[in-house]
């Protein structure tokens, strides 16, 4: 049979409710002087005589009242509510813990524990004492006195076993997500999605938890930082812990991991605090210890993937509604910390630098940051437009600042994040349609180069009047911080609002219809404003030395793989490319990046051509090709694209075209050749879906590469292990492989 509690002293009698209410008047005027997780913190000395409500506290000895806070953000994993039972059952086993005197509703009024905390004689960051070390072991080896029979009832996700690790990190896991990611998704959601942190990020976690060493559960405190420690006036015992509102009952790992974490050790002293721990844990319960070297990492990996919702929640409201730039600065430096501690854990794929970060806070802030006055904070936006987009017709310099407002306070499944784009669908009020502001991000120097300013190739199709279903630019501008955006309508799902589905597979029929219908629609597009110099004309040998230059600026670590697996320099690339020639057609407009991701599907069964970064005039030939090369593409589809798109176009872009598209395939095939590779090696972009699915098919893209310039095959395995991993995924006996070899 378990252990019965001590038994809590009930709330006050009625009769002295007047002289409780004003005791705690009393505590609350002389001022908190700590703030817990949930709690504020009151050190009062009862008045001289007593208290009726505090028969057993000493005449003017020392009490803590604790006060929640209602505005507090639920940031931590709670396995119990009531922190008063807990003290009252484990004080028979650590006997120091402070006392319950008095509960009544949320407030608690506790003994005083005397002394002073660790974080005043020992700031974090610095250096602890060896006998402080020795002395913080023990506390934890004392915890191991109290077993499951001693504890409240635990919540039913924990595990049934009082061994079972791995089942105790997945609850763990399971409860981050549900009491702290969860419950704040709402309010911080989009925040964290333009940070880069999926929604599922904790629950593929707990599914990636390994097997691990059984170990015996214990109490465990989960907050043991300097703050909570107090160092006794008496020294006996000399250390003392308070604040045990986050205590837990599990793997005793976890108490050293977030002990570790949380106390800010100097690097150089981890392995003094884990010897120390392993000394003091085996001498109490041997077990304890078993697998620490082998399964602390996972722990650690626990607490520093679910700090990171916290640390950018916190980051993000301490701004509050006025800052200056060394707030900023501060929280961009604390959102950075957590999301570079977070991203292995949490398998992130891509952390935004700090000048990313910042914006994205500032612009969250600006919506978020004033939220007594909604009126007030959409007019405290500060932008200036672009002058090369006049004001739109259907959307005014007032939508505009509605639209950024609404930009900053979106929820997570409303925020886009692309390759080159953080893309935010929106509502504006007063406009019957919803729109996307996208800002750049992503790579600062692409590989392949823009040729033509986005906004102005959409305004060149709107003013065309042509049948092209692409987004229409409402506004160009800079806000906050000089960063550029742009304001599209939007193109989403079947309500208008949803995320926009993409032919992933590749092309349905009637689809494969509308694009080349589109396709022959762009010939129409006056393209003089945009090209008038007339380059279009020399299309063909512009595409070749664009090629060759990007081959020629790719790094070196990109430029020493290639050589190994056989890939040409530029020099001899340019050498082999100028054996091959095109029938010149007529230069017209052209997308020039029709993969899946920038073909959205209508209702009606059409698509929407989206993302035009890459648009350029040129072949018309090429649009359709490099769309087959970046598309799953069955052979009749591609056969119905060829003969619709041949019938469809005037014959002066049409003509030798049976001859000319293997030349542009080869063409495309050796250019992700190279820029797979480049991918590969330097991890750029590999959380866009088009380039994810390219270099996971790598092995085949080489093969076809290498066959198609007519070289020898290189199989030197290369040092990177992503690379290498890459290489070996695919058999170069591919149907791929063998196509494109017979094209060319």
């Amino acid at each position: 049979m378990g252990v019965p509690p001590l038994p809590l002293r009930p709330a006050p009698a009625r009769a002295a409710d007047a002289e409780y209410d004003a005791f705690v008047r009393y505590a609350r005027a002389l001022g908190s002087f700590g703030r817990g997780h949930h709690n504020l913190n009151y050190m009062v000395h009862p008045l001289s005589g007593g208290h009726s409500a505090l028969k057993e506290c000493e005449d003017g000895a020392a009490v803590t009242v604790r006060e929640p806070i209602p505005s507090a953000l639920p940031v931590v994993i709670r396995t119990w509510q009531d922190e008063a039972e807990v003290l009252d059952r484990i004080r028979r086993f650590l006997p120091h813990v402070p006392r319950c005197l008095v509960k009544r509703g949320d407030m608690t009024i506790l003994s005083y524990v005397e002394g002073v905390p660790l974080s005043s004689i020992c700031p974090n960051g610095k250096p602890v004492d060896a006998d402080l070390i020795a002395a913080l072991a023990g506390l934890f080896a004392d915890m191991t006195q109290v077993r499951r029979q001693h504890l409240p009832e635990l919540p039913l996700s924990w595990p049934r076993s009082s061994r079972n690790s791995r089942a105790f990190l997945q609850a763990l896991a399971h409860a981050a997500e549900e009491q702290i990611r969860q419950r704040n998704w709402s309010e911080f959601g989009g925040l964290f999605a333009m940070l880069g942190i999926p929604d599922d990020a904790l629950v593929r976690f707990a599914e990636r938890v390994p097997a691990l060493i059984r170990r015996p559960f214990s109490l465990l405190h989960t907050d043991l930082h300097r703050d909570n420690v107090i160092v006794s006036y008496h020294g006996d015992p000399p250390l003392i812990c308070v604040d045990w509102e986050l205590a837990s009952f599990g793997d005793p790992l976890h108490d050293l991991a977030t002990h570790l974490v949380r106390m800010q050790y100097p690097d150089y002293q981890w392995s003094e605090v884990i010897e120390a721990w392993r000394e003091a844990m085996g001498s109490r319960r041997s077990n304890a210890v078993d697998g620490l070297d082998r399964d602390l990492k996972h722990y650690l990996a626990f607490e520093r993937a679910q700090s990171v919702y916290p640390d950018v929640m916190r980051a993000a409201t301490l701004l509050g509604d006025t800052f200056d730039q060394r707030d900023l600065d501060a929280a961009t430096g604390a959102v950075h910390r957590a999301l570079v501690a977070a991203e292995e854990p949490l398998r992130l794929k891509k952390v935004p630098d700090e000048g990313e970060i910042e914006r994205i806070l500032f612009r969250w802030n600006e919506s978020n940051g004033v939220k007594a006055s909604r009126e007030r904070s959409v007019f405290q936006i500060v932008w200036e437009r672009d002058a090369r987009v006049p004001v739109h017709p259907e959307f005014s310099e007032t939508a505009v600042n509605n639209a950024l407002f609404e930009e900053g306070a979106a929820s997570a499944d409303r925020v886009f994040k692309g390759t080159a784009h953080l893309n935010t669908a929106v509502r504006v009020p007063g406009v019957p349609f919803p729109v996307m502001v996208r800002r750049k991000v992503g790579s600062a120097n692409p590989r392949e180069r823009r040729f033509l300013d986005e906004h102005a190739v959409l305004r060149a199709i709107e003013r065309s009047g042509t049948p092209v279903r692409a987004p229409r630019v409402l506004a160009l501008g800079t806000s906050g911080l000089k960063e550029p955006f742009t304001i599209h309508s939007y193109e989403g799902s079947a309500d208008g609002f949803g995320p926009p589905v993409h032919p992933e597979s590749g092309l349905l029929p009637h689809e494969a219809d509308d694009l080349v219908f589109q396709l022959a629609a762009l010939t129409d597009v006056d393209c003089t404003e945009l090209d008038p110099f007339m380059r279009g004309q020399e299309f063909y040998w512009e595409l070749q030395y664009e090629l060759v230059r990007m081959v020629n600026a790719l790094p070196k670590a990109t430029t020493e793989v290639a050589r190994e697996l056989g890939l040409p320099s530029s020099y001899r690339l340019m050498e082999i490319l100028e054996r091959h020639t095109v029938v010149p057609r007529r230069p017209v407009l052209l997308h020039g990046d029709l993969n899946p991701w920038n073909l959205v599907r209508r209702d009606d069964g059409g698509l929407t051509l989206i993302d035009w970064e890459m648009a350029m005039i040129g072949d018309p030939l090429y649009d359709l090709v490099r769309h087959m090369h970046l598309t799953p593409t069955r052979s009749e589809i591609r056969e119905r694209l060829f003969s619709r798109w041949y019938r469809s176009l005037p014959e002066d872009c049409t003509k030798g075209w049976n001859q000319d598209w293997r030349v542009y395939r080869w063409m495309e095939v050796v250019r992700s050749a190279y820029v797979d590779l480049d991918r590969l090696v330097t991890g750029d972009s590999l959380e866009a879906p088009n380039v994810r699915r390219a270099v996971d098919a790598y092995a085949m893209t080489l093969a076809a590469a290498t066959a198609a310039l007519g070289l020898p095959k290189k199989r030197k395995v290369p040092a990177n292990p992503y690379l290498a991993r890459a290489l070996m995924s695919r058999d170069d006996g591919d149907l791929r492989t063998a196509e494109v070899s017979a094209d060319v």
